[in-house]
C-alpha cells in the first residue's frame, strides 16, 4: 500500500498547489491513499465545510487536524457528517467526530489516527500515550495505522515514535511547517519523519507575511499573523510504503516541491 501524507495545508495558497500536483503525484509514485493535514486550511486556521470539501473533491481520501481543530466554529455544525476528517483523539473539549477512522482501499484496512502532543502545546488533552494505548487495546490487528502527531516538540515525537515502534505502520509529525530530515524506519518497520512540513506561500515565514512575524517574535510587537498570499508556493509531503500482510513500513521518503508563478483557482 502506498500512501501519501500531505504536510498542513496553509491557506488558500497550499489548497491551489496540493490541488496542482496531486493527480501527477498519484501516478508518479502509483499512490493507493492520500492524507493531508487540513487544520491551517481555512485562511491559516481551521477548516470550514467549503474547505473540507474542497480538499475531498480534489482527490484527498482522509484530512487530519491539529491544535487548531476548532479555531472555525463552523466545524461543530458538520463534523459528524464529515466521513473523512479527523480531529485529535486526547482532546478534553467534545466537538463530535472521530479522533480515529478506518477507511477500506480495496479489502485493505487503513486506520489513520490524530494525535495532539503535549511539550510546548496550550491545549488541555489527554496524555497521547496512553490514548493510543487505550486506543490500540481496543482495535484489531489486521489494519494498517497511520498516526498523525501533531506536536512542537521533535523529541517528544521521536520519543513516542520509538515508545510504539512495532505497534503502528507510521508515525509521522506535524505543526511545525518545516520538513525534517529524519525520516527513517525505526528498528520493527515502524515509518516515520518528525516533521512533514507544509503546503503554502514559501517566501514567508511558515506560510504567513514575514514582516509580521518578525515584528512580533523579534520586537514584541502586537502584530496579527497575516497569510502569505506571494506566488511562489511549496509542497511538503511524504511517501509511505507499507506492506499490505505484516501491515509494516518497507520505504519512507520525503517529497519537497518550490514552485513559482500565479496561483490559479
Amino acid at each position: 500500500m502506498r500512501i501519501l501524507f500531505f504536510g498542513d495545508i496553509v491557506g488558500r495558497n497550499g489548497r491551489q498547489v496540493v490541488k496542482r500536483h496531486l493527480g501527477q503525484l498519484i501516478d508518479k509514485y502509483r499512490i493507493d491513499f492520500v492524507i493531508a493535514n487540513g487544520e491551517n486550511a481555512t485562511h491559516g486556521k481551521g477548516l470550514i465545510e467549503k474547505h473540507y470539501h474542497e480538499l475531498i473533491d480534489a482527490g484527498i481520501d482522509a484530512i487530519t487536524l491539529g491544535n487548531h481543530y476548532a479555531t472555525k466554529s463552523d466545524i461543530r455544525r458538520y463534523i459528524d457528517e464529515a466521513e473523512c476528517l479527523i480531529r485529535p483523539l486526547n482532546i478534553l473539549k467534545p466537538i463530535g467526530g472521530s479522533g480515529s477512522i478506518v477507511f477500506d482501499v480495496e479489502g485493505v484496512k487503513i486506520r489513520v489516527t490524530n494525535l495532539l502532543g503535549t511539550a510546548f502545546m496550550k491545549e488541555e488533552v489527554n496524555h497521547p500515550y496512553y490514548a493510543l494505548k487505550d486506543l490500540l487495546a481496543e482495535t484489531p490487528e489486521d489494519e494498517i495505522h497511520i498516526v498523525d502527531f501533531h506536536g512542537e516538540a521533535t523529541a517528544e515525537k521521536i520519543a513516542f515514535a520509538f515508545a510504539f515502534d512495532g505497534q503502528v505502520s507510521a508515525i509521522i509529525g506535524t505543526h511545525t511547517h518545516v520538513q525534517t530530515r529524519d525520516y527513517r524506519l525505526l528498528p520493527n518497520k515502524t515509518a516515520f519523519i518528525s516533521d512533514v512540513g507544509m503546503c503554502g506561500a514559501y517566501n514567508g515565514v511558515i506560510g504567513f507575511k514575514k514582516e509580521e512575524v518578525i515584528n512580533r517574535t523579534l520586537f514584541g510587537k502586537d502584530d496579527i499573523f497575516q497569510l502569505d498570499e506571494g506566488d511562489q508556493s511549496l509542497l511538503s509531503a511524504v511517501v509511505l510504503d507499507i506492506d499490505n500482510l505484516t501491515h509494516r513500513g518497507k520505504e519512507i521518503f520525503p517529497i519537497y516541491i518550490v514552485e513559482s508563478g500565479r496561483n490559479d483557482g
